[in-house]
């Protein structure tokens, strides 16, 4: 949670359209309420996806790995605004982010009482061969590049989650539906 001030999210309806705002904590009490969010997937110039160990201070999922960043815009900030934010906070970066679909979830974490429901844009981005990431330890634990293999055989080794978040179980998932759609043209 940065710091020790409040963060607010943005509730959505589910067509992504604001409906108000909550306390970020407040939204993943009780079965959590519906917000806006976003995920960042980066990838190498080899198509390896560059993931982050979620830092163990993490209010729900710590330890699991996941896409190379996600969070939430604030009220009055768009996604593209908050996710440029985020990846500078968390990973020290700047990359051109295209969003590719956006979809809702939602997850339990059962260890810490909270819950996800999120409707989730998804934004794509190569990471420069020259760039230099810089994990934030309050955020990150660790960082790595996986290939395609990498991630379905950590999954196959640990079913059902091979220690990844739920939300990057979807987006990998629809990422391989559109990969398999794309060959099948």
């Amino acid at each position: 949670m940065n710091g020790n001030h409040e963060e607010w999210v943005v509730l959505v309806d589910g067509a992504d359209r604001e409906t108000g705002r909550m306390e970020k904590l407040a939204a993943h009490r009780e079965g959590g309420r519906r917000h806006r969010a976003f995920s960042i997937l980066l990838f190498d110039e080899g198509g390896r996806w560059l993931l982050q160990r979620r830092a163990a201070g993490k209010y729900h999922f710590p330890g699991l790995w996941t896409n190379a960043c996600c969070s939430h815009p604030r009220p009055g900030e768009t996604v593209a605004e908050a996710a440029a934010r985020r990846l500078r906070e968390e990973l020290g970066v700047q990359v051109d982010l295209a969003e590719r679909f956006a979809f809702e979830y939602r997850a339990e974490s059962p260890a810490e009482g909270l819950a996800e429901w999120e409707y989730d844009h998804v934004l794509v981005g190569k990471l420069p061969a020259d760039a230099v990431v810089v994990p934030n330890p309050e955020e990150v634990s660790e960082v790595r590049f996986w290939t395609e293999k990498e991630i379905a055989d950590a999954i196959a080794a640990d079913p059902p989650s091979g220690g990844f978040t739920p939300w990057f179980l979807c987006i990998r998932r629809r990422m391989e539906e559109e990969k398999s759609k794309e060959n099948a043209r």
